[in-house]
């Protein structure tokens, strides 16, 4: 009776679970999660048929359970900006290519640079190099709404957005908000060669993505887009076309 009611506290379809297992044979395996005093615990529930009965077996593997979260967000979450990581970003483009392939949708990406941000870092040093990089994430971070928009951290002080069912003008519309948000933070660049505070260079590319391309040719095409913005002076946002 008491082993009933801890029972259903957790899980209140378990015991009847468990009475399959008496009904079936079939021993039966399974992790639940409940709060304690405001305090999240997992156990590990494993029940076995007896010849009278059945069997059960809890284990509290909260520390386990804990660890394997944390493995997840370190596995997924770039540990400085606490954006989105490489890893994250290439399996989400990967992701939204299917389903946009399939629903013949547009799909935009953004890449984005800090512009002169190896002398940023000469200058002010790694710390504030960091710091720099972390607030420039989180204004990245505010400029997009939707649940299934990215931002990541690409690579050093490159970013990238993921923006499915968005077409041009709409990514256009995204590039302009960024650039708005980074004027805002005013972040001192004594030595940047085209502002007095740190800016951003974007390449923006928008495909309906098919079988006849992939998510490598729309990483492409908006490198490219950056690239040419850089070349035409930086602080700017560039279109890729053909």
């Amino acid at each position: 009776m008491i082993f009933k009611k801890f029972i259903n506290k957790i899980d209140p379809s378990l015991f009847t679970a468990f009475v399959g297992v008496v009904e079936t044979g079939i021993s039966l395996q399974k992790d639940l999660s409940s709060n304690k005093n405001q305090e999240k615990k997992w156990y590990s529930f494993t029940a076995v048929k007896l010849v009278d009965g059945f069997s059960v077996t809890v284990r509290d593997i909260t520390e386990n359970k804990k660890q394997e979260l944390e493995l997840k967000t370190f596995a997924s979450i770039d540990g400085l900006t606490g954006i989105s990581n490489r890893r994250i970003f290439d399996r989400s483009l990967a992701k939204e290519w299917q389903i946009c392939q399939r629903e013949k949708q547009p799909l935009s990406l953004i890449m984005i640079d800090i512009d002169y941000f190896k002398k940023y870092n000469d200058f002010y040093g790694h710390q504030k190099g960091d710091d720099c990089l972390s607030r420039v994430a989180k204004a990245l971070s505010k400029t997009i709404e939707r649940p299934r928009d990215i931002v990541a951290r690409y690579g050093g002080e490159e970013f990238a957005i993921v923006l499915p069912n968005t077409e041009r003008p709409g990514a256009i519309a995204i590039a302009d908000r960024i650039q708005q948000a980074i004027r805002v933070l005013r972040i001192p660049h004594e030595r940047s060669e085209v502002n007095t505070i740190i800016s951003l260079s974007l390449g923006i590319a928008c495909v309906i993505p098919t079988a006849n391309n992939s998510p490598e040719n729309l990483i492409d095409m908006a490198d490219r887009a950056m690239y040419k913005a850089k070349q035409q002076g930086r602080n700017q946002a560039v279109t890729y076309s053909t």
